[in-house]
């Protein structure tokens, strides 16, 4: 004869208080599945994270957010004369289609062209560099990305016209401004990436102050083509998140803008008036801050322009129908490059062309 348990007969009874009991049990361990649950979602996200960090590191190790050393080393050999050629690669306005009925036969582009027009940049910036610039020791090159990059969807115009949406833009040219870089590294060794973000690219309505940078495609294409080349230390970004990018060559201090924070332009005096009240006021901003320059570089105007104590970049695009019904000057398709040498700052400069018409066919 087994021993009476109070206990056990206590639940076979199945008072209220023991089913109260076991529904309590029961939300025990539910609660302890679904915690379980928690705990591996939060450890996967944790390991994600990890690995985001370690991505971000290797990144900003590679100089994302600054300038490999090379760049200001004094040169190590006195006997050799040492220079660091620069391109500007700016208002490229890529997938653009400029209509020649509508430009009287003046000019051409579509994404096709601007494909060759780019190929041809790189290609006759290694010519220049290589068989005009002669004598020289290059310690690296500057590719400069100074904006406007794409044409973007500001104006109606452009997103009736335009060869692809923003995303379809971006997804697109990655590769093709990858392999310009590689070309470069290929040649030159060493290249530094300084990245600024131009008007078109901007995905509101308006300019605006805040979070401008990060709101910009410019930006965007940028860090894509940083996270490229994350694993070839050859190439190096600085991608700042303000509107102006200060880099240092040598002695020299440069200060890259896009171009489009005055307005203006339209007088007798042309671009200059505008230009020279911008790099006025960047100037003592910058003596004010202690963060001075030698020379600004910019774009936007679509006007090559070698000033004194500035570059103003031309445009892959060239000329289009809103220059021609604005009666501006012709321009052809050029992009701005110039040397900078210890000592002396900027010194030799030269228009790279880019437009063949019988090859682009039109």
């Amino acid at each position: 004869m087994s021993e009476f348990d109070p206990i056990a007969a206590a639940l076979d009874a199945e008072t209220p208080e023991t089913e109260a009991l076991r529904r309590q049990v029961y939300d025990l361990e539910r609660r302890l599945l679904q915690r379980g649950d928690v705990e591996a979602q939060l450890a996967a996200e944790r390991k994600r994270a990890d690995t985001i960090e370690r991505e971000l590191g290797v990144v900003e190790a590679l100089g994302v957010a600054g300038q490999p050393d090379w760049m200001t080393a004094p040169p190590k050999s006195g006997k050799k004369h040492h220079a660091t050629p620069h391109l500007m690669l700016s208002d490229l306005h890529l997938d653009e289609i400029v209509n020649p009925d509508e430009m009287s036969g003046i000019n051409a582009y579509n994404r096709e062209i601007a494909e060759q027009r780019l190929e041809r940049i790189a290609a006759n910036f290694v010519r220049v560099t290589r068989d005009y610039w002669s004598g020289l020791t290059y310690d690296g090159a500057v590719i400069a990305l100074g904006g406007d990059i794409f044409s973007g969807e500001i104006h109606d115009e452009l997103k009736e016209t335009n060869a692809d949406t923003l995303l379809g833009s971006l997804h697109h040219w990655i590769d093709p401004l990858a392999s310009v870089l590689a070309v470069m590294a290929d040649e030159f060794g060493k290249v530094h990436v300084p990245v600024v973000v131009g008007n078109h690219g901007r995905t509101t309505r308006k300019p605006r102050a805040k979070l401008r940078v990060r709101s910009n495609f410019d930006w965007a294409l940028g860090h894509a083509l940083a996270r490229t080349f994350v694993k070839d230390k050859r190439i190096t970004f600085d991608i700042p998140e303000s509107a102006d990018c200060r880099f240092e060559v040598y002695d020299q201090a440069i200060l890259m803008t896009h171009g489009d924070q005055v307005t203006g332009g339209a007088g007798i005096g042309g671009i200059w008036p505008p230009l020279m009240r911008l790099v006025a006021r960047k100037r003592a901003r910058g003596d004010a801050t202690g963060t001075p320059f030698n020379l600004m570089i910019c774009g936007h105007w679509h006007q090559l322009v070698y000033g004194p104590d500035f570059i103003v970049n031309g445009s892959l695009k060239g000329y289009d129908e809103y220059a021609a019904v604005s009666n501006f000057a012709y321009e052809p398709p050029q992009q701005a490059a110039w040397l900078m040498v210890p000592g002396h700052g900027k010194t030799w400069t030269a228009p790279i062309f880019c437009q063949e018409r019988e090859l682009e066919g039109w």
